[in-house]
């Protein structure tokens, strides 16, 4: 069985930062493996571990960058990793979830995974469409927002929990091969040990392009457009009390009975 699993880092903001262009300057920037990915790695990483000859592959749709966090998910037990990128898809602006499901898919189709595992969403761009996409690309079932998931692979089927609005799960059967989207808590994800660590040096991260993949940059054409990015008006300004418990205490409810509090 062949599990692919695809994982993107995701740029964190410092508090203070200054706009360049269209993008937060760079020097405010840090970059980590997606939180909803870490999920749908451990789970692609336990269903190995339960089961006999089980590979599972990452995918990676990002810059020379991003093989920090795809070494993260190698160290936590993923086998090898596939990572897409070249000038052509650099020079984009935007890469939408239309974009990134079609390279992503040229991928899928060469690897003939029996199950691919998407995060929800990415805690950066939060389109939560990739997955989705992947799978209408793709022509297979699908679930979104997974938050349990079995697999019955003598017969070809995952049954799944999926999340719905106020509460509600519903309980799908779905068959393989399919594309699900997993939700953060559908499991606990795992440290990288340090032996992990160092046997991910060492495993396989391929780098492949749009020509490679037999694509040509009509697969990077978008509607969408990147028009502005604007820092947000702070709403409200905080007050900050100095001092002992007794003087802030006493400050603190002034101004509490000044807006009506407790009247």
């Amino acid at each position: 069985m062949k599990i692919l699993v695809t994982v993107t880092d995701v740029a964190v903001v410092d508090d203070e930062f200054e706009i360049d262009g269209l993008d937060v300057d760079e020097r405010y920037l840090t970059y980590e493996l997606n939180e909803w990915d870490d999920y749908a790695v451990e789970e692609a990483v336990q269903i190995a571990e339960d089961g006999e000859e089980v590979e599972v592959v990452t995918v990676t749709v990002g810059p020379e960058r991003s093989e920090e966090a795809i070494r993260k998910a190698l160290a936590k037990g993923a086998d090898r990793a596939v990572r897409v990128w070249d000038d052509a898809i650099a020079e984009r602006d935007l890469l939408d979830a239309e974009t990134k499901a079609s390279l992503l898919a040229a991928v899928a189709r060469e690897e003939e995974p029996d199950l691919v595992l998407s995060g929800v969403q990415s805690g950066d761009d939060s389109f939560a469409a990739t997955g989705v996409t992947l799978a209408e690309k793709l022509g297979t079932e699908w679930a979104a927002v997974v938050n349990q998931l079995e697999l019955d692979t003598e017969a070809g089927v995952a049954s799944v929990h999926r999340e719905l609005e106020g509460g509600v799960e519903e309980l799908t059967d779905v068959e393989l091969p399919a594309v699900l989207t997993i939700q953060t808590g559908i499991n606990e994800p795992r440290y990288a040990s340090l032996r992990g660590i160092r046997q991910a040096q060492n495993k396989p991260l391929e780098v492949r392009t749009l020509g490679g993949l037999g694509l040509d940059e009509s697969a990077l054409e978008t509607p969408l457009r990147w028009t502005a990015t604007d820092e947000p008006e702070t709403e409200g300004e905080a007050t900050v009390f100095e001092g002992g418990a007794d003087e802030t205490a006493g400050e603190l409810a002034a101004v509490l009975r000044e807006a009506g509090v407790g009247q």
